[in-house]
C-alpha cells in the first residue's frame, strides 16, 4: 500500500518518531471522523487498539505513544499532517 502523503506530513512524521509502518496501521484499522474545516482526522478509538491487540500488530504492540497518533487526510485521500493525541477528539458535526 502506497501512502500517499504532503512534504509537511514527511517533516512531521521524522519529527514527532512516527514510523511508516504505523501510519499505514492507522490508515488500515484507524476511525475516520470529519475535522473541523473539511479534512478528516483518523485515530486509533478504543475498537481499533482492541483489534490491534487480537491482530498481534507488533509495530504498535506495548507502544501506548504509538497508540496516540492520528493523522489528518483531505478528500483525495493524502495525509496532510499527522501527531499524537494529548486529548480527546472533538466529534463535529456536519452542517
Amino acid at each position: 500500500m502506497t501512502i500517499c502523503m504532503t512534504d509537511h506530513a514527511r517533516a512531521r512524521m521524522q519529527q514527532r518518531g512516527i514510523c511508516a509502518a504505523a501510519l499505514g496501521e492507522l490508515l488500515e484499522a484507524g476511525k475516520a471522523s470529519p475535522a473541523k474545516g473539511g479534512p478528516e482526522i483518523i485515530f486509533f478509538d478504543k475498537v481499533a487498539r482492541v483489534r490491534l491487540r487480537q491482530r498481534g500488530a507488533g509495530v504498535l504492540r506495548g507502544r501506548d505513544r504509538l497508540q496516540s497518533i492520528f493523522a489528518i487526510m483531505d478528500a483525495q485521500g493524502t495525509v496532510i499532517t499527522v501527531g499524537h493525541r494529548y486529548r480527546r477528539i472533538a466529534r463535529h458535526q456536519g452542517a
